[in-house]
């Protein structure tokens, strides 16, 4: 492992200072509260070092480059005044633990939460997240994974404008908010991943380059120059963004990392970056006897990603799938713009149940190419799938959620499907109580110009649908932020209840192995486009999915004994239409109403 970077204290008031600045030829710590400056001292490898005693938790610096500019530290703990400010040394000690007997989870056995801590509560941090777990317990779920939370400009942001990776947003309680958050989840059973960002930086406060060469210009991302991770110096730049993923894990008790958009890390060296952080997680899994999950977000359907290093894959635990994400949404929406023209048919929505990519190889009319490689015989728990996450919500032009665009039985089928296929599970903030307001997307720049950037660039994404509407929420304003929160006061309503309890429903029955025989490669699968119908049969289970918007007759397989209806989706419990039989012979001939599901054993 290469050097720590950042402050860190090595007694109660003695810090070590580390950055790596290889074209300097001067750096010093510089005070807020005084005038004498501390120089450092250069290694061959360009880091700048020296421990300093009398510095107490809580000291603000900068470091000084050449006797003239002075900048925030790049591995800043703390910025409590901001991105263009000053950092604040953080006693990584300070927190007394109450986890010692937390082990981790597997990903097979993850239900994951996916959470924006500034909107997910009224308060907007870490600790409110606390007062919410009983809610996340009654629901069944048991992992959070938490949107990005480095230091971006402003209190307002999805995350992904972050510009100090080591620091944990002000706004939401800082380092040791996080560390009550954490530390209350795993007590209460929780484990908790972190969507890391390692493909760029934001725009605002983002100084790395002015410390050493952190981009290269050899490659061109969505967001400019490419994270520098196989050019000139890239051996350190590794170690900034590897020394980081480990600090979340070791010195927060983060389970894992969700690693954002990794079709934009960049890397055409021997050993990938993501093959090289992975084999660091594992040297401190051994270390610490904890389990820990590395997640990756991919366009790209390459199962080298997840593949076992002695079989020239990365190693990863898992990898989110939009395939299906979009295979349900087509259908259940009727949306069939942009890369949804890939979709919409049930035979896409059954090959995505039964093997996660649609695209293994197949040609892609959207992307006008072949796409994608065969997950034969990888498990499962492999893949992570949804009907919402942040990306499908807030990326719309109003931020609506699923809730807002189709109707109450159409959310019971789809829920269904989602949570009873085999893989690994992601439910988004409020989806388990159809949720009404938005998830917009928000930010609260400093810089007027890049505000107005920002604002246009959201205008001209969205032109055609504005010019009809003539609705924009603005991502600078705060009402944009308010209108994203969750409202908690869903049992009010009776609807929302009932869909609150058929997620708890469904969640049980996925915890008490009602659906583990469809995690088996045997199981079948058969589609009547024209009568809008899906069929699932596996060892003693029969589900049938309706997405017509008419009623359907299913007759049930013969085979020796009864059929016991496990769940109906459109039975009177759940405010549906109908009464159901608790058990129905082979043969009989059940009438499933429109847009309904029923799961059926032996």
């Amino acid at each position: 492992m290469g050097r720590k970077v950042g402050a860190e204290y090595i007694n109660e008031d003695t810090c070590k200072f580390t950055v790596w600045a290889p074209l300097a030829e001067k750096v010093e710590v510089v005070w807020k509260e005084k005038k004498d400056a501390e120089p450092l001292e250069k290694d061959e490898s360009g880091y700048w070092i020296k421990n300093i005693s009398g510095v107490t938790p809580g000291t603000l610096y900068k470091f000084r480059l050449d006797g003239e500019k002075e900048y925030p530290d790049p591995a800043s703990r703390s910025q409590p005044e901001g991105v263009h400010s000053w950092s604040r040394t953080v006693d990584q000690h300070a927190h007394r633990w109450k986890d010692e007997s937390w082990k981790g989870l597997s990903t097979s056995q993850m239900i994951i939460y996916e959470l924006h801590v500034g909107t997910f509560t009224p308060e907007g941090t870490f600790e409110a997240v606390i007062g919410k777990l009983d809610h996340l317990k009654e629901l069944g779920v048991n992992t959070l994974e938490i949107m990005p939370i480095s230091q971006f400009p402003g209190n307002r942001n999805w995350g992904y404008d972050g510009v100090y990776p080591y620091a944990a947003q002000a706004s939401y309680g800082g380092a040791e908010g996080l560390k009550k958050m954490i530390d209350a989840c795993h007590q209460q059973g929780f484990a908790v991943l972190l969507d890391a960002v390692y493909n760029h930086m934001g725009p605002e406060g983002n100084y790395l380059s002015e410390f050493g060469p952190y981009f290269t210009s050899k490659y061109e991302t969505p967001w400019g120059k490419a994270i520098n991770f196989d050019d000139q110096h890239a051996d350190e730049v590794r170690n900034f963004f590897i020394q980081n993923a480990i600090m979340w894990m070791e010195d927060y008790h983060f389970d894992g990392l969700r690693l954002d958009a990794i079709h934009e890390i960049i890397d055409l060296g021997a050993r990938h970056f993501l093959k090289e952080l992975s084999q660091k997680t594992d040297e401190l899994e051994d270390k610490s006897g904890r389990k820990y999950t590395l997640i990756a977000e991919s366009d790209l359907n390459d199962t080298k990603i997840i593949n076992p290093y002695q079989k020239g894959g990365f190693g990863l635990e898992a990898q989110w799938v939009d395939d299906f994400h979009h295979s349900v949404h087509t259908l259940i929406t009727g949306e069939n713009e942009g890369y949804y023209s890939d979709y919409g048919s049930l035979d896409k929505l059954a090959k995505s149940f039964k093997q996660a990519f649609v695209y293994d190889g197949a040609y892609s009319n959207f992307r006008k190419r072949s796409v994608g490689n065969s997950p034969k015989g990888l498990a499962p728990s492999k893949f992570v799938v949804c009907i919402q996450n942040h990306d499908q919500v807030g990326n719309r032009p109003l931020g609506d959620r699923l809730s807002q665009l189709i109707s109450f039985e159409q959310q019971k089928l789809v829920s269904g499907i989602f949570l009873m296929a085999p893989f690994v599970p992601m439910l988004f903030m409020g989806e388990e109580f159809a949720e009404d307001n938005p998830f917009q997307y928000f930010v609260s720049h400093g810089d007027s110009d890049l505000v107005k950037a920002v604002q246009e660039g959201r205008k001209r994404e969205f032109q055609y649908f504005f010019d009809k509407t003539g609705e924009f929420p603005d991502p600078q304003s705060e009402d944009t932020f308010n209108h994203s929160k969750l409202n908690w006061n869903f049992r009010e309503d009776e609807t929302k209840s009932v869909i609150f309890e058929y997620y708890k429903e469904l969640l049980q029955l996925r915890k008490n192995g009602a659906f583990n025989v469809l995690r088996k490669e045997d199981i079948s699968i058969e589609t009547d486009e024209e009568r809008q119908m899906m069929l699932v049969s596996g060892d003693r289970i029969y589900a049938v999915f309706n997405f017509n918007s008419e009623e359907q007759e299913v007759i049930l397989p013969k085979k020796k004994g009864s059929w016991k209806v496990v769940l109906a989706s459109a039975a009177k419990k759940w405010q549906g239409s109908q009464e159901f039989q608790e058990k129905y012979r082979s043969g009989d001939t059940v009438n499933l109403p429109a847009s309904s599901l029923i799961i059926c054993e032996s």
